[in-house]
């Protein structure tokens, strides 16, 4: 099913899925980006005797081991005023300029001034939305005997409160990491806007570098200057009103550019780090890096595998309608440049609740609840830069 659709989505498998490449759990695997759903797993949740055989009585001081957590590509969060509901998005497409007919002018004629010549409008709509649900257990008795006092207790409480928080903070890492795959699939299946970085550099200097030999001190330096004036350019390519770097519906071709301020760049942190310590320290002119949203990525998909994604991603054909690819690898991912209304996702719905005290089981459960929406919009410019 594709997620142009006006379901609530409600389901964990794919969530679990990506959290576990995220963190390390398992290696890279397809995900299926084309019917994206997203639920944040109940890490927490426990029974009588889990608590009583993870915490035990205590009669000294305790170290409660947590920290918050902030997500990556925080860039790419709206506002839920602007992608909040189902939502539809206007363009206008140039049409031709008319002669100037006052130079034909002959007697006894004479000229329509009321010619209709209607704006050709393009609209694309978003739709569709994907529930979360995170339920924590919290004892009574069982958590009293392991503590000291209330105030060794509060300590407690606040630290599960506190990785709640991270791993809300982590699906809403998880579900950014989602779009940008989907984004990067959907431009590489369509063969829009796909830049292959080691490619022209080896047939413009005559060099046979790989993925594995431009990291060689003797390769890396001018490799990295190449690509940073590379970069530069097509950055500054995307700041002009054209139709490059998009998809162009058919008939309502769309005009479009993109400010340096409204640029994100995402370049995989290696190669951000080498332009930061071989380039950018000797550059005059670093439009692209001083006031485009730029943000080092550690990884795109799995830690394990961190210049691949495995994903079934969709995307938007010339004629308008959506195209689903199957589940593929794509490796050596260097970058990707999009304009920022191209992607992005935004939380909507959330609220918290407590359930009345279970007098049988002792207990009582904590319930935090948002809705998530995420969005491609193929007609916005966007590059991905390959490393082959």
């Amino acid at each position: 099913m594709s997620v142009n659709t006006m379901e609530f989505k409600d389901a964990a498998a794919i969530l679990n899925n990506i959290r576990k490449q995220v963190t390390g759990e398992t290696a890279i695997a397809p995900a299926n980006t084309a019917e994206f759903v997203s639920v944040a797993t109940t890490l927490l949740q426990a029974g009588y005797d889990p608590v009583l055989n993870a915490i035990t009585q205590m009669v000294s001081r305790t170290i409660f081991s947590i920290r918050p957590y902030n997500r990556k590509f925080a860039g790419i969060k709206m506002d839920k005023e602007q992608w909040g509901a189902i939502v539809r998005k206007l363009a206008i497409a140039d049409k031709d300029w008319d002669n100037d007919v006052r130079y034909d002018l002959e007697d006894g004629k004479s000229v329509d001034m009321f010619k209709v010549n209607k704006p050709n409008v393009l609209q694309t709509n978003f739709y569709g939305m994907n529930s979360f649900d995170k339920l924590i257990t919290i004892f009574r008795d069982q958590l009293d005997n392991a503590f000291q006092g209330p105030n060794e207790f509060a300590r407690f409480m606040a630290m599960v409160t506190q990785n709640v928080s991270d791993m809300i903070e982590q699906c809403h890492e998880s579900i950014a990491r989602m779009t940008i795959a989907n984004f990067i699939g959907g431009k590489v299946a369509a063969q829009n806007g796909v830049i292959h970085l080691l490619t022209e550099y080896n047939e413009e200097t005559g060099e046979t570098l790989t993925a594995k030999t431009v990291y060689a001190p003797e390769n890396f330096g001018n490799f990295m200057k190449w690509m940073y004036a590379r970069v530069a350019t097509l950055t500054g390519l995307m700041t002009e009103r054209s139709q490059e770097f998009q998809i162009n519906i058919t008939g309502k071709e769309i005009n479009r550019h993109t400010p340096y301020q409204d640029q994100k760049v995402y370049l995989y942190a290696p190669l951000l780090n080498g332009m930061d310590a071989r380039v950018k320290a000797d550059a005059f002119h670093a439009e692209f890096l001083d006031y485009a949203d730029v943000e080092p990525v550690n990884y795109w998909q799995s830690i394990k595998s961190p210049m691949q994604i495995n994903v079934k991603a969709s995307y938007m054909q010339p004629d308008g309608t959506i195209a689903t690819v199957e589940a593929a690898t794509i490796d050596k991912i260097a970058g990707v440049i999009f304009d920022r209304e191209a992607l992005g996702y935004t939380t909507v719905h959330r609220w918290s609740a407590t359930s009345p005290f279970n007098i049988v089981g002792g207990y009582w459960n904590q319930n935090y609840v948002f809705d998530e929406r995420w969005y491609n919009d193929f007609t916005e410019k966007g590059l991905v830069l390959l490393l082959d």
